[in-house]
C-alpha cells in the first residue's frame, strides 16, 4: 500500500486529527494512537455504542493500534520518546503550548528524530493573537467570515449540519500537509513542522466569494449569492409527498431543459433576472413541483439533461445505487458483533487502493506489542 512502512504517532482526539490519521491508516500507515490510560480518546464515550466504544470512535479509528502512556509521568515520557525515534509522523491537536510544557514540542523532538514530520492541528494556528483562544467548528467558521454567508436572505446565519472547519479546515489539509512533508523529506532527508489552522483553511475555501470582495470591497449578502439561494435555477423545492428536490440548473442548456420539463418555457430568459423576479419564479416553481411526488419528478427528469437530484435521507443514501456501486458503505468485520457498517474510502487508487483491514482498537490493546519493540517488557 502507498504508506506501508510509515509509522504515525497519533496523540489527537475526537474528530479532526483522527479523521486525518484514518486516511493515512486506510492506505497502509501504521497509526499508533497514544492514549491516556484511564479514559483514552473522548470519542470512545460518545453514543451510540457498538461495544464499550461508540460508533463514532469505531468509524474514525479503524486500522489503528492503541497504546496507553501517561505523558505526564517520567516513565511514560521516556517510552514515548523512544517511540519518536522510530516514527515518521506525529499528529497532535492540543492547544499551542501544551506539548512544550510536556517537553515534547517539535523543537525538542526534531533533535531526537530529524526526519520526523510533526503535524499540529489547532483552531487558530501556532502564531497570532488568537493562539490561546478556545474554539469549536462554529467559532472558526465565524471568524473566517463563512458562517455570516450561510442561510436565507434576510434570515439568521445557519450552522451547517457537518463540521466544515474540523474536516475541510483541519483533517484534510493536515493529511495533505503530512504527505507533502513526507514527499519533501525524500529530497532533503529532513522532516518539518506542519502547522494547520482550521480558521486559515476555512478562509482558503471561499474561492467563489472572497476574491470578489478583495477586488471590490463589497460584502456579499447572506442568501444573495449565485450558489447560495439567490437564483431559482439553484434551489430546493418540496414535492407533493413532502420530500425535496435539489435543482442546480445553472448553465443555459440545463435551465432550458428544466423549464421545458415543468412546462414553463417562459422562465428561460429570466435565469439571471433580479431578485424580485427570482422570488416570483421560485414561488411558481414550488407550486408546480408540489403537484407530484419526489419519485414522480425523478422519473420525469430521468429523461431530461438537467441537474436535478433527490434530497436524500441517510436511509435513502445508503440504498442509493451510486453509493453502492462506489462501495461507500461497507460491511466490516467486528470480533464481537460479526459485521458492522462503516463509511467507505472515498479516494480510489487503481493500483494501491485503500482498505479497511482492522476494527478500531480497544483502549491500550497494543501497548505490550508496541512497547516490546523498544525493549520495554510487560
Amino acid at each position: 500500500m502507498p504508506l506501508t512502512s510509515t509509522r504515525v504517532l497519533d496523540l489527537s482526539r475526537l474528530f479532526p486529527g483522527p479523521f486525518s490519521t484514518m486516511q493515512l491508516a486506510d492506505f497502509g500507515a501504521e497509526v499508533i494512537k497514544i492514549e491516556e490510560p484511564t479514559i483514552g480518546d473522548y470519542a470512545r464515550a460518545e453514543e451510540t455504542k457498538i461495544d464499550e466504544d461508540s460508533a463514532f470512535f469505531h468509524s474514525l479509528n479503524r486500522n489503528k493500534k492503541s497504546v496507553c502512556l501517561d505523558l505526564k509521568s517520567a516513565e511514560g515520557k521516556e517510552n514515548f520518546l523512544k517511540l519518536v525515534e522510530g516514527a515518521d509522523v506525529l499528529v497532535e491537536s492540543f492547544r499551542p503550548g501544551v506539548m512544550k510544557r510536556l517537553g515534547l514540542d517539535y523543537e525538542t523532538l526534531k533533535e531526537i528524530n530529524p526526519r520526523l514530520v510533526y503535524c499540529a492541528i489547532t483552531g487558530y494556528g501556532q502564531t497570532g493573537p488568537y493562539v490561546d483562544y478556545p474554539g469549536h467548528d462554529v467559532n472558526y467558521t465565524s471568524y473566517a467570515g463563512l458562517l455570516n454567508l450561510m442561510g436565507e436572505h434576510g434570515g439568521r446565519p445557519v450552522i451547517p449540519a457537518t463540521q466544515i472547519a474540523d474536516v475541510g479546515g483541519g483533517a484534510l489539509p493536515a493529511t495533505i500537509g503530512i504527505l507533502l512533508a513526507l514527499l519533501g523529506r525524500t529530497n532533503t532527508g529532513k522532516g518539518q513542522m506542519v502547522d494547520i489552522s482550521m480558521m486559515d483553511n476555512v478562509i482558503s475555501w471561499m474561492q467563489t466569494t472572497l476574491p470578489d470582495f478583495l477586488v471590490t470591497n463589497e460584502q456579499p449578502e447572506r442568501g444573495d449569492m449565485v450558489l447560495s439561494g439567490k437564483l431559482a435555477c439553484y434551489e430546493v423545492y418540496q414535492a407533493k409527498d413532502e420530500k425535496w428536490l435539489s435543482v442546480g440548473a445553472l448553465e443555459p442548456k440545463f435551465w432550458n431543459d428544466f423549464c421545458q420539463a415543468i412546462g414553463r418555457e417562459d422562465f428561460i430568459p429570466d435565469v439571471l433576472a433580479p431578485r424580485d423576479v427570482q422570488d416570483k419564479m421560485k414561488k411558481e416553481i414550488q407550486e408546480i413541483i408540489g403537484q407530484k411526488t419526489q419519485a414522480e419528478w425523478m422519473e420525469t427528469f430521468s429523461h431530461v439533461d438537467t441537474c436535478v437530484a433527490p434530497v436524500n435521507s441517510f436511509e435513502d443514501m445508503v440504498n442509493d445505487p451510486q453509493v453502492q456501486a462506489r462501495d461507500m458503505i461497507k460491511n466490516v468485520h467486528h470480533d464481537e458483533h460479526g459485521t458492522m457498517k462503516q463509511i467507505g474510502i472515498p479516494i480510489k487508487l487503481s493500483e494501491t487502493p485503500g482498505e479497511i483491514r482492522h476494527q478500531a482498537p480497544k483502549l491500550g490493546e497494543h501497548t505490550d506489542e508496541i512497547l516490546s519493540e523498544i525493549g520495554i517488557s510487560k
